[in-house]
């Protein structure tokens, strides 16, 4: 398995990265053998947050007695240096850890800053002297704050969406941070579950020998498709060119890529899943999208207000109220074609 530098912050992880997430989803005995099958097969990068429910608390329980020898990431979504201590302090309890290797700002809505009044970046940096962290990083989605932390020099990793389906600004944004030495980790290298090749979508990050890619991993067989990848190598030739260059037509424009900020709804509209079915539709057997469940789902659809909430959350400045009317429309004359 190949490894990546994490520019200054010196970390060096095998280029494949576990994205704990998709476990929120699963009983601690199934994240517990998860876990541990990817840390038997040479994966030490553990990516979490506070915010992701009992994923830290999974993580911590499979990787007892495994401590010293894993990285583990996580993220505070604080807004105040009192949460800061309270989010912190409970990450280290439910990781069964004293430290954690690489705490991140997850997708603030601004760069924190010393003297920006916020105390924020000044707790990073206590919590670092007290040895409770190790490293600080900064996640986003949105190029200004992203370019600003990179600029900042303030710090060591930067975690930013970044795929086949990257636009030229987000391979810009990659390059940057390798110029300053700065980690990059790939978040949503599937793009949200919209890409279903991880051969591709594999073959593409390996191109980038500064990037880490994290692979939202839920089951088995997803594990295994890249623990197959980084014993084989896919290469990057001319035929997955072409491949992706229909990808990218195909989700040229606004689409959601499931990120979740917009939740949650008022209303109880899943809306990550509600607001991209059409392409989901398309990406996997159809059969999958039109149980009972999904119809309720998608009938909920019809019970938004308009507060437009979702709106003013989402950090790609979709109009989500169109994009969910338009997908249920689809998706009704999808289901009444399907029948």
């Amino acid at each position: 398995m190949s490894k990546v530098r994490l520019g200054k912050s010196e970390i060096v992880s095998e280029k494949n990265g576990f994205g704990v997430l998709p476990i929120q989803r699963i009983s601690f005995d199934e994240a517990e053998k998860l876990i541990l099958k990817a840390y038997d097969a040479g994966i030490t990068y553990f990516d979490t947050a506070r915010f992701y429910t009992d994923s830290e608390q999974k993580l911590g329980r499979a990787l007892k007695g495994k401590r010293h020898h894993v990285t583990i990431a996580t993220k505070t979504m604080c807004n105040t240096t009192d949460e800061f201590w309270a989010q912190l302090d409970q990450s280290l309890t439910d990781l069964n850890t004293d430290y954690i290797d690489l705490y991140q700002f997850h997708n603030p809505d601004f760069c924190p800053k010393p003297g920006d009044g916020s105390g924020l970046y000044e707790a990073m940096l206590e919590a670092k002297k007290q040895g409770k962290i190790l490293h600080i990083g900064i996640t986003n989605h949105r190029l200004a704050i992203a370019d600003e932390a990179v600029e900042s020099g303030l710090y060591e990793t930067m975690q930013f969406p970044f795929s086949y389906l990257a636009s030229p600004e987000d391979l810009a944004l990659a390059e940057k941070c390798r110029d300053h030495d700065m980690g990059f980790i790939a978040m949503k290298a599937l793009s949200g579950g919209l890409i279903t090749r991880a051969d591709v979508a594999y073959a593409f990050c390996d191109k980038y020998d500064y990037v880490l890619p994290i692979w939202g991993v839920q089951k088995m067989s997803e594990l295994d498709d890249f623990l197959a990848c980084a014993k084989n190598p896919p290469v990057y030739d001319g035929a997955m060119e072409a491949f992706v260059a229909k990808e990218r037509e195909q989700l040229a424009g606004d689409f959601c890529r499931g990120c979740g900020y917009c939740l949650p709804c008022p209303q109880g509209i899943n809306i990550p899943d509600c607001a991209r079915m059409s392409l989901l539709i398309r990406r996997a057997p159809v059969e999958l999208y039109m149980n009972d469940d999904y119809q309720a789902q998608m009938q909920q659809v019809k019970e938004c207000i308009h507060c437009d909430q979702c709106k003013g959350r989402c950090p790609y400045g979709l109009d989500t109220p169109a994009l969910l009317e338009k997908n249920l429309k689809d998706y009704e004359q999808q289901l009444a074609a399907h029948h």
